[in-house]
């Protein structure tokens, strides 16, 4: 099961920011749909709770899954633009 989780974690991070962004976006909805259904009427207190745990789920697995993704690329972001600062420091010095 590690090795699983570990493989997910791998492909996840080998995506890019954008599709972080949209994935981590895609959160918002069940968040708002996993409150939002209690005030429902009609419905038992036992489906409410099946729905706000897969609902709740569903939010919580977007938002670390986007996470997941926009970490690694934040990465390569922040080391290109430290690197152009590198090389733009380097420059002035030879000067």
């Amino acid at each position: 099961m590690k090795k699983l989780l570990q493989k997910i974690k791998i492909w996840l991070q080998g995506l890019s920011f954008r599709t972080g962004v949209i994935v981590l976006g895609c959160c918002i909805p069940f968040y708002i749909l996993s409150f939002a259904q209690m005030a429902i009427p009609g419905i038992s207190a036992e489906v409410k709770g099946a729905l706000w745990v897969v609902l709740f789920g569903l939010a919580k697995t977007f938002q670390y899954g986007g996470l997941t993704i926009l970490g690694v690329e934040g990465y390569k972001r922040l080391k290109v633009c430290l690197k152009r600062n590198n090389d733009k420091s380097e420059r002035k010095s030879d000067n």
